[in-house]
């Protein structure tokens, strides 16, 4: 473990390196990672923090059982932008996780729930506020990196080179071509980054009899 954690890290600093792993990340209640494990997978990113603005405490158990089991555990953040602060968001999850996980990926979609989504309208105030959520992560003391793809990114925050700030952090894009690799990157880059960390390759299968996404690390 201590080596698979060596490994990962290196990926992500980006010194060059032939070592790849595969990986999972899932929102429902799960506790048979060990399938996951035997399955061929090395990491799980759990739903730490949920789009209407709480604390994802089935993340939180999903975390220590994915740990457990003897996988690497990361969190992913969906934030709510409207009822709450990002102030007060990053310190409800941080005061649950504290240091359970890895990374923090902070996911940039399309909010589906009431109150919360990315304005339409104000391109400066989206980009705003995710600074303001890395911020107050980095602040804890938290590894932090962005979630999203091309299309999210250039419709939350008005183009895919707009909100160029984040590109000292690690990457995890969406692509689903089922191709567990970074070479199609180059043609969906997007927010400025030259290199991604993480590919989100396969969405909405399943494995284990339960639903996850497939990502390539």
């Amino acid at each position: 473990m201590k080596q698979l954690n060596i490994i990962l890290f290196l990926i992500l600093i980006g010194v060059p390196t032939v070592i790849a792993v595969k990986g999972v990340d899932l929102s429902a209640s799960f506790n048979n990672f060990s399938c996951i494990r035997n399955s061929g997978y090395e990491f799980a990113i759990v739903r730490g923090y949920m789009s209407y603005g709480a604390v994802d405490y089935v993340g939180l158990q999903n975390l220590r059982n994915a740990k457990a089991a003897g996988l690497i555990g990361d969190a992913y953040f969906f934030p709510c932008k409207g009822k709450k602060t990002a102030s007060a968001q990053v310190s409800e999850f941080d005061s649950a996780y504290t240091s359970e996980y890895g990374t923090v990926w902070i996911d940039v979609e399309s909010n589906p729930s009431s109150g919360c989504g990315w304005s339409a309208s104000d391109y400066t105030g989206n980009c705003q506020f995710l600074q303001d959520i890395v911020k107050e992560l980095v602040n804890r003391g938290r590894l932090v990196g962005i979630y999203a793809s091309q299309y999210q990114w250039s419709t939350i925050m008005g183009s895919a080179s707009a909100c160029a700030k984040f590109t000292s952090k690690p990457l995890w894009y969406a692509h689903y071509d089922n191709n567990p690799s970074f070479s199609d990157y180059p043609k969906y880059a997007f927010g400025g980054w030259s290199n991604p960390s993480i590919k989100q390759y396969v969405g909405d299968t399943t494995l284990c009899s339960v639903g996850v996404d497939l990502n390539y690390y």
